[in-house]
C-alpha cells in the first residue's frame, strides 16, 4: 500500500483556506484526482447536527461527486475536515465513522495539515495509518505539513 499522498499545492491551499474560514466550525470537502494524485479539494457542506464539534459531508454533493467521476471526471480520493480544537489527527469519532476502504482523510489543525488511509487494523484508533505528504512539484515533507505563515514554514 502506497504509504505518501500526492498534493497539489491549490488542493492544500484550498483546504487550509476553507478550515480557516469555517473556523470555529468544522470545515470538510472531498480529496478529487487520478491514482494517488490529490488535484481538486472540492468545498461541502458540514451537515453535521453540531459542526462544531463533528463533520458529515452533505450527501448530495458526495453522491454528485461519485457520478461525475463514473461519467470521467476526477475519481473521490477521500475526504478532509479541520479540527478547530483538537490535534491534527483522527478522533475516536472520525474511527468510528470511517470506512475502511483505503480512502484518504486529510485533518487541518493547529496549523497543520497530516494525511492518513483509513483501513482496517489501523495504527491509530484501529483505523488510520499515516501518510507522508509529498507535494506535487516533488518536495516531500514530513507526515505533518506546516500551514503557510506557521513559524516553521520557511
Amino acid at each position: 500500500m502506497v504509504t505518501t499522498v500526492l498534493l497539489s499545492s491549490d488542493a492544500l491551499a484550498a483546504t487550509r483556506a476553507h478550515a480557516a474560514e469555517a473556523y470555529p466550525l468544522e470545515a470538510c470537502g472531498l480529496l478529487l484526482g487520478t491514482d494517488e494524485l490529490v488535484e481538486q479539494a472540492l468545498r461541502c457542506s458540514n451537515v453535521a447536527a453540531d459542526p462544531r464539534t463533528r463533520f458529515e459531508i452533505d450527501p448530495v454533493a458526495l453522491i454528485a461527486a461519485h457520478r461525475r467521476a463514473r461519467s470521467g471526471g476526477s475519481a473521490v480520493l477521500g475526504c478532509y475536515h479541520s479540527h478547530p480544537s483538537g490535534p491534527a489527527e483522527p478522533s475516536a469519532r472520525d474511527a468510528a465513522d470511517a470506512a475502511p476502504d483505503g480512502g484518504v482523510w486529510l485533518i487541518l489543525a493547529g496549523g497543520r495539515a497530516t494525511a492518513w488511509r483509513a483501513v482496517t487494523g489501523g495504527s491509530l484508533h484501529g483505523r488510520f495509518d499515516p501518510l507522508a505528504i509529498a507535494c506535487e512539484d516533488g518536495s516531500a515533507t514530513a507526515q505533518a505539513a506546516p500551514c503557510p505563515g506557521d513559524a516553521n514554514d520557511h
